[in-house]
């Protein structure tokens, strides 16, 4: 059974830093591109950044651009994402998902297994 459990959320003050991590179990996630959404409360889930299975190609959503890194582990069977220069607007769950189906990697329906989320709250 797969099992992705998202850790490292909390609360910080705008201009503030957090670290997610994205733990497999039962995969080896090093087999498939991660990626990472959010959703804020009322709206739709978004795609915001995601890593192939190599870890040599990445891709951002523009408003996080320059601001959140996603990196791999895959000997630890972890998926990171560095979230700098928090603000207000990055408020949300945060998921990790993993990428089971060709298509763009910001398109949800192209990933399979979804965590549970980490809240990640920016006070201003």
């Amino acid at each position: 059974q797969v099992q992705l459990v998202e850790s490292g959320g909390g609360l910080v003050q705008a201009g503030g830093s957090l670290r997610l991590a994205c733990a497999a179990s039962g995969c080896t996630v090093s087999s498939y591109a991660t990626g990472w959404f959010r959703q804020a409360p009322g709206k739709e889930r978004e795609f915001v950044a995601a890593i192939n299975w190599r870890g040599d190609n990445t891709y951002y959503a523009d408003s996080v651009k320059g601001r959140f890194t996603i990196s791999r582990d895959n000997a630890k069977n972890t998926v990171y994402l560095q979230m700098n220069s928090l603000q207000p607007e990055d408020t949300a769950l945060y998921y990790c998902a993993t990428k089971r189906y060709v298509g763009p990697y910001y398109e949800l329906t192209n990933y399979e297994y979804w965590g549970q989320g980490t809240q990640v709250t920016v006070s201003s």
